[in-house]
């Protein structure tokens, strides 16, 4: 989509969107509930919904089927952050009322991030075609790894990012507030500097995160639509209602044990359809109908069939603490059982 008034005109919104979330919504940091988050959340997918139909009446049915299904696609994988999200938020103890702070600036973060891939993405599809192959590959691969996968602990202190984060910023033991960086002195005696919290950690986390998982997404939107202005739009409408989804899902979604199946057909699914391109094009509502058949599959089995370990790793919110109470810093979280990726 070359109009450049059609990026100006969906940034400006996006800003507006977050600049009245954080400004006014959210201004006081407070632990979201859940009708509070299912209220967000129809927010959201009624302003995608919205957006839709606007590129329906302007562009016609097919880049608006395009749009349904990079963000129906984009929205099933991202369901693999929220079970990381979980993991790390319980790891550090952080407490409910600070967590929405960390959702908002971590998923801005995202989205200048993932930005950044999808116009490079976008770039190297335009002048190279043949990478078109190597996206459905990996695509492909990466399906069938996540279904193979088994159960792994999770050790946030193993990230290299944050060894490298600790190793050059000094971090205190207990949170300030919903403030990332405070002034005190790192140990008795030392002079008073700026130093991060452990809620600059999670952030960093949370951003690292994201950009791993994106490395999925990102491709597998392109297999969907070439458009980078589609890409890009129902990338944003997906992560921008990631947050408020986020505590709706937090409690129940350990849940959905056979949801990594159906994300890893998806996967696949969008990887062969790249891998066919130059040979058969599925036609746009084949391939948005078979996601969501797939998606809506997989969540249905897994209320009906009972997880292999029914009392094992359940998936909850996490634990509240006090603003003072110290991180956990030593032992490590395994997934709740059937999460995705670790």
């Amino acid at each position: 989509m070359s109009n450049i008034w059609w990026w100006v005109a969906f940034n400006a919104l996006i800003l507006s969107l977050l600049a009245l979330d954080l400004g006014v919504f959210h201004k006081r940091g407070h632990a979201v509930g859940m009708r509070e988050a299912i209220t967000w959340s129809a927010v959201w997918v009624s302003l995608a919904c919205l957006f839709g139909l606007g590129i329906w009446w302007q562009l016609g049915a097919e880049p608006a089927l395009e749009f349904a299904a990079g963000y129906l696609v984009e929205e099933a994988l991202s369901v693999d952050n929220l079970f990381v999200f979980i993991l790390i938020f319980g790891y550090f103890k952080v407490p409910p009322a600070y967590q929405h702070r960390v959702l908002f600036w971590g998923i801005l973060g995202a989205l200048v991030m993932r930005g950044i891939m999808i116009g490079t993405g976008a770039l190297l599809l335009e002048r190279f075609h043949w990478i078109i192959y190597l996206f459905g590959a990996f695509l492909v691969i990466t399906g069938v790894r996540m279904a193979l996968a088994s159960e792994t602990a999770i050790e946030p202190d193993a990230n290299p990012i944050l060894r490298l984060l600790r190793r050059y910023i000094p971090v205190t033991t207990h949170f300030h507030g919903d403030r990332f960086f405070v002034h005190e002195a790192p140990r008795p005696g030392d002079p008073v500097r700026r130093i991060a919290t452990p809620l600059f950690v999670v952030l960093v986390l949370v951003e690292t995160t994201d950009l791993v998982f994106a490395l999925d997404s990102i491709p597998a939107i392109f297999g969907v639509t070439r458009d980078p202005f589609l890409v890009y739009s129902s990338n944003v409408f997906a992560i921008l209602g990631l947050r408020s989804l986020y505590f709706v899902l937090a409690g129940v979604i350990g849940q959905f044990h056979l949801l990594r199946y159906g994300l890893s057909v998806v996967l696949a699914f969008v990887g062969v359809k790249m891998l066919l391109s130059d040979v058969y094009k599925i036609p746009i509502a084949i391939a948005l109908g078979t996601v969501a058949l797939v998606l809506l599959a997989s969540v249905l089995l897994s209320l009906v069939i009972p997880p292999k370990h029914p009392h094992g790793h359940e998936a909850s919110a996490p634990e509240s603490s006090t603003p003072d109470s110290p991180t956990a810093l030593s032992e490590p979280v395994t997934p709740p059982a059937g999460a995705p990726r670790a």
